[in-house]
Order: structure tokens, then C-alpha cells, then sequence
């Protein structure tokens, strides 16, 4: 095998090929990337760890085509750090030269024939732009349990009805559920997903920075689901389980709304959270015009801080995990965020808004459990 590529190409295609790769394989070829290079002029460089896969195929001067299999993050590493000139790969023997510029590396050359088969992805069910698919699953998966106990909390539920997905997660504290629009291969398009959040939410940055995403569940795929945009194609083995019907959390009614500008509100959150030792909780405490968050008791340190806000019913305190209270205003992505309560022991709606005095918008709702606060 001999081919010539340019140096950012073959750089950043190894670095999204090799994202995923393993940081202890179960067998050793499972920390490989598998460069295949095409007399058609193409390279394409696939990776597996039987979860997750990922393939991309780029332009290449291809003089002898071939397949070799070469430690996938070593690659990334060199290819990043060479001099910006193009880059010469071929085989000699046992070993792999990659030359650029007077650089010289010989890589071990890995068995090819012990390598798993990628999977097929299942046939394309539909496109979704990627700006939104990304600011979705950013917004959801920050909901989802990151611990191991609950194996079915750690994914993504993505449920697709018609032209509509609706994404939902939940780690038992929170909840957070986003419905957004997308254009399906068949108008009566239904499925339903869980996908593992981690997987979902490094495949969402990685593809969906531009254009549009091509998203698969169609029919005979193995428990998968797969992923496109250009000349990247991913595919992620599904979770398998029945994801509890959580939707009842939501509130059914509103006695108190308040309407806080987001940054505001994250700044001073941060702030007085700094004396919130092993996640104590701050309390907020709704006034008319403002809210006062305070953190510490006792004899430990204290904080407070007061922002203003617009109150619509009684007024209320309650009582958050500061992180999940962060999580939620981060996600929110709107200059304006509103909470509404019932009681300050009932679940928390923060949904988001342009404008101080527009409608919220409630394609996303993050539904905060309260905690109890030691007065």
C-alpha cells in the first residue's frame, strides 16, 4: 500500500475516526483504525470496539491501494504533530512508514484478518439539521445518569412519530425532555430508541456541526443506530431495556412563575455555590422583583446574592442541588429562562425565552427535583 494525503486531512480524519477508540481494549486490535486506501483516489479509515463504530473517507493520491490496521490513537497523536506538508503512508514488511516533511515513523502494522466486520447501518429513516440535533442532545444528555446501578438511565430515549422527535433523559433528580422537527423517509415514520448518552452525545458533536444528519433505525438493524452527514457514517448498538414512563413528573398545574435572565442567574449560582461543600444545596428564595440565593449554614462558610426577576404568583423558596440547578441554565440556551413551581417540595419546570416578556418556549423543559434545605 502507498498513498499521499494532505496533512490536516489525514489528521483530522484519524482524530474522528480514532474519538472513540478504547482506552483498554478487551484485544488488542480493537485499538487499531483500519486504513483502507482505493485506487478511486479515496481513503477510508474505520474504527470498532464492537459498541460503537465510526468511518470516514477522504481524498488521497492513491499510488498502490491496500488495507493495513495500526494503533488508532498513535496515528491521531503523529498525524496532529507533523509539519503542515503532505504526508507519504506506505507498507515494508511488518511496518508502516509514514513520512512528512524529514519526519520518519515506522508504526507496527496489526493483523488485518483478526479485525471485526463493521457493522451495515440500517437503511436511512430520515435528516435532521445538524445544529439542532446537536443543541438537542446536548440539552438532554446532560440528564442522564452517569453512574452504572441503573444501566437503562444512561441512555437517551428518542421516540419519532410522524415528522416529530421527542428526546427524553433522566437520572432520577432530573428530567429533561426535548421535541424538536425533522424530515422522515416515510410520513408515517414511528420508532422508538434508547440510545447510550455518552455514544449519542460524542457522535452528535463530532457530525453535526453543519448540514444536515442522516439518522437510521430502519428495519434489520441488529439493535442499531446509525448516523451520517458527508462522508462520515457512525453506528452506536442500541441499550436494551423498557425506559420507565417518567412524563408524569411533569407538573399538570403552575401556582408561581419566575422569569430571571439566564446568565444572571448561572453567574450568581456559581458564585454562592462556592461555599456549597459535597453539593449542600442553595436556596432560593422568590420575592417580588428579585430572587436571593443563599448557600451555607450554621457555622460553615456562607454566601448570598440577590437577581433580579419577575414574579407571577405567591411568593416561594426551594431548595436545589447547585450542579443540576447549573446544568439545566447552561442547557437552557436562551437569554431568558422561567421556572415555574407548584410547592417547594413538588418538581421545578425551568423553560427558556428570547425576550423578558415573551411566551416560553417549551420544545425544551428540564424538570428539577427540589432538595431539602437545613435552616
Amino acid at each position: 500500500m502507498k498513498f499521499r494525503v494532505e496533512r490536516d486531512v489525514l489528521a483530522e480524519a484519524v482524530t474522528w475516526v480514532a474519538r472513540g477508540l478504547p482506552a483498554r481494549p478487551p484485544v488488542p486490535v480493537l485499538a487499531g483504525v483500519l486504513v483502507d486506501a482505493n485506487e478511486d483516489g479515496t481513503l477510508t479509515l474505520s474504527a470498532f470496539d464492537y459498541e460503537v463504530s465510526a468511518r470516514i473517507t477522504v481524498p488521497a493520491d492513491v499510488a498502490e491501494s491496500g488495507q493495513v490496521l495500526v494503533l488508532g490513537r498513535l496515528l491521531a497523536d503523529i498525524s496532529r504533530n507533523l509539519p503542515n506538508k503532505p504526508i507519504d503512508v506506505s507498507t515494508d514488511g511488518s511496518k508502516v512508514n509514514v513520512a512528512c516533511g524529514s519526519s520518519r515513523f515506522a508504526l507496527r502494522e496489526m493483523p488485518v484478518a483478526d479485525y471485526p466486520t463493521l457493522p451495515a447501518s440500517p437503511e436511512t429513516s430520515g435528516t435532521i439539521a445538524g445544529d439542532v440535533f446537536t443543541q438537542a442532545v446536548a440539552q438532554v444528555s446532560v440528564a442522564a445518569d452517569k453512574g452504572d446501578t441503573l444501566p437503562i438511565l444512561t441512555g437517551v430515549r428518542m421516540e419519532i412519530d410522524g415528522d416529530k422527535v421527542t428526546l427524553l433523559a433522566t437520572d432520577r433528580y432530573r428530567l429533561a425532555m426535548r421535541e424538536l422537527n425533522w424530515s422522515p423517509a416515510a410520513p408515517d415514520a414511528s420508532h422508538v430508541a434508547l440510545i447510550p448518552a455518552r455514544q449519542l452525545s460524542d457522535t452528535a458533536r463530532a457530525l453535526g456541526a453543519s448540514g444536515s444528519v442522516e439518522l437510521a433505525l430502519g428495519q434489520g438493524g441488529d439493535g442499531l443506530i446509525g448516523f451520517e452527514a458527508g462522508q462520515r457514517r457512525a453506528t452506536t448498538r442500541l441499550l436494551d431495556g423498557e425506559y420507565p414512563k417518567v412524563t408524569s413528573i411533569f407538573p399538570t398545574s403552575v401556582d408561581t412563575e419566575a422569569v430571571i435572565e439566564t446568565a444572571a442567574l448561572e453567574e450568581a449560582v456559581k458564585r454562592v455555590a462556592l461555599v456549597a461543600e459535597r453539593n449542600t444545596p442553595v436556596l432560593l428564595k422568590f420575592t417580588d422583583g428579585q430572587v436571593a440565593i443563599e448557600a451555607g449554614t450554621g457555622d460553615d462558610a456562607q454566601a448570598s446574592e440577590a437577581v433580579e426577576a419577575t414574579l407571577h404568583g405567591p411568593e416561594i423558596q426551594i431548595a436545589f442541588n447547585p450542579q443540576f440547578l447549573l446544568d439545566g441554565l447552561h442547557a437552557v440556551g436562551t437569554p431568558w429562562s422561567r421556572l415555574s413551581f407548584t410547592q417547594p417540595s413538588r418538581p421545578a419546570v425551568l423553560t427558556g425565552q428570547a425576550e423578558a416578556d415573551s411566551d416560553p418556549d417549551s420544545s425544551y423543559r428540564y424538570v428539577l427535583m427540589p432538595v431539602r434545605f437545613a435552616s
